[in-house]
């Protein structure tokens, strides 16, 4: 029953669970019964929502993770994926393959895009590559280099020369997430030493049933591309740990799994250069890794802000100054 645990489940953020809410998380629906059933939870086995997953439902009491557990724990279809990975996956246990991909990304397709699961969620997370991804005027060398970078897991990766016009765009098939969740969007990237112009960008994400979908696209996010120099500052820019830097984009939830979902990067107001793309990443989101402006504030519903443990009140405070 475990992989589809936080289908049903929104991470609460900066706060502990109680027992009821671990209780109702290790008896959620799954592909298929389980026989096994929690009948007390004591006050030491309350957990930290930074904790992995795993790491949360060993802490209930009583509660032990086998074998077969584990391969609960992974994603339905993990043996379609890890068959499309580009070096061969070996592993002793599902608990080995689990933990891996919560922790090494695997390439898949030739190379196109990255997998992994989130290690708090169990959620699939995927990353494509800056080549798949459509990058106006990306095939003129003029504007676009395409070059290999030793701490990027593709082979290769795009820079920007100098434009006017930036403009990114990624899709991926929502049915490849996990259904019944909240997502975000980033761009992975980094700054030249010589960059100009790449103070703020908009993002935008937007859902395609048809090729030709244009009524879908949900309002534009502005988000900076550079780090604060304030340390203390709200600022959507985070350093990743393998050395990159990462924006959010955008947000949307995974519902029925239908159709594309597109994350987009627009910025046309002045020349720029110095933007090293790695590619656009999507993964469940957490208030940790997303910073909402001000002016967008009051767009996000309370009741997604209330599933994410999010106070609305707070969020304003926080961007009050951005």
């Amino acid at each position: 029953m475990y992989n589809n645990y936080c289908d049903n489940w929104e991470r609460p953020v900066k706060a502990v669970f109680d027992r009821d809410k671990l209780k109702q998380l290790a008896l959620a629906p799954s592909r298929e019964p389980s026989t096994r059933s929690i009948s007390r939870a004591s006050s030491s086995s309350i957990s930290s929502a930074n904790s992995p997953i795993h790491e949360q439902i060993l802490r209930l009491e009583g509660f032990t993770v086998n074998e077969p557990d584990w391969e609960r724990l992974l994603p339905p279809d993990y043996e379609n994926i890890i068959s499309r990975s580009v070096n061969r996956v070996t592993y002793a246990t599902k608990n080995d393959l689990y933990l891996s991909l919560c922790e090494s990304p695997i390439l898949l397709d030739g190379g196109k895009m990255s997998f992994h699961l989130d290690k708090r969620t169990g959620k699939k997370c995927y990353m494509i590559g800056a080549k798949e991804l459509k990058i106006t005027w990306g095939d003129i060398p003029k504007y676009w280099e395409w070059k290999s970078q030793i701490d990027s897991r593709f082979s290769i990766v795009a820079k920007l020369f100098g434009s006017r016009w930036l403009d990114i765009r990624g899709k991926i098939e929502a049915k490849m997430l996990s259904p019944n969740t909240h997502y975000a969007a980033y761009l992975v990237y980094r700054l030249a030493k010589n960059f100009k112009g790449l103070g703020s960008a908009n993002g935008m994400i937007k859902f395609l049933i048809h090729e030709d979908d244009a009524d879908t696209e949900k309002p534009a996010t502005t988000l900076r591309l550079q780090p604060p120099k304030d340390t203390n500052s709200q600022n959507a820019v985070m350093r990743r740990p393998d050395g990159w830097m990462e924006v959010a984009m955008g947000h949307f939830y995974t519902d029925k799994g239908v159709g594309m979902v597109e994350a987009r990067l627009l910025e046309t107001n002045c020349w720029k250069r110095g933007l090293i793309v790695e590619g656009i990443e999507f993964r469940p989101l957490n208030a940790d890794s997303v910073i909402f402006s001000k002016k967008n504030v009051k767009k996000v519903k309370k009741g997604f802000l209330s599933k994410l443990g999010i106070s609305q009140k707070v969020i304003y405070k926080k961007t009050k100054k951005m």
